[in-house]
């Protein structure tokens, strides 16, 4: 019984790592908005916190118990298939693990005529990042909305469980 009432909390907690990555992406790629060179040579990219939701053994238990074939689906919408790198896993209650993956966003840099830039070429056009502040300050609202509301659910297991105990 001890599982069930703190696997809520355990996948709230996931949920607050998740969104507190995609927060750190977000901070990282508007505190680079006007960075034109890297140690690379090249404009900063852009980078994207990318969620993926892995039900684990749990799933593939109750799959086998009720006679779904679960895992050809999962096959099919796997982020691996995308292509990305960076993951990191972020183990949530229950079974459910929760990875965010970051990954860098393959749109085009951004070119501005401005001759008098250091990094300028010879016509005096600099290719600057592909970030574009107002989406990511979406993405942070986002971001705070989904942890405010995993917040909640810890508080309000919490408050269950101290009903629980007064029975």
């Amino acid at each position: 019984m001890s599982d069930g009432l703190f696997s809520a909390i355990k996948i709230s907690s996931s949920g607050l790592r998740g969104q507190r990555t995609k927060m750190d992406v977000v901070a990282r790629n508007l505190a680079n908005a006007e960075t034109t060179r890297t140690a690379d040579g090249t404009p900063y990219r852009r980078q994207r916190a990318i969620f993926e939701q892995v039900l684990g053994d749990k799933l593939k238990r109750h799959s086998v118990n009720m006679g779904y074939a679960v895992e050809n689906r999962l096959a099919r919408t796997h982020p691996a298939h995308m292509g990305e790198r960076g993951r990191s896993s972020v183990l949530g209650g229950g079974g459910v693990t929760s990875e965010v993956a970051v990954a860098y966003d393959s749109s085009e840099f951004r070119v501005v005529h401005d001759p008098g830039h250091p990094d300028a070429d010879e016509q005096g056009y600099v290719l600057m990042p592909n970030v574009n502040p107002i989406t990511e300050m979406v993405d942070m609202i986002t971001a705070s909305r989904a942890y405010e509301a995993n917040v909640s659910a810890v508080q309000t297991a919490k408050d269950m469980f101290n009903d629980a105990l007064k029975i």
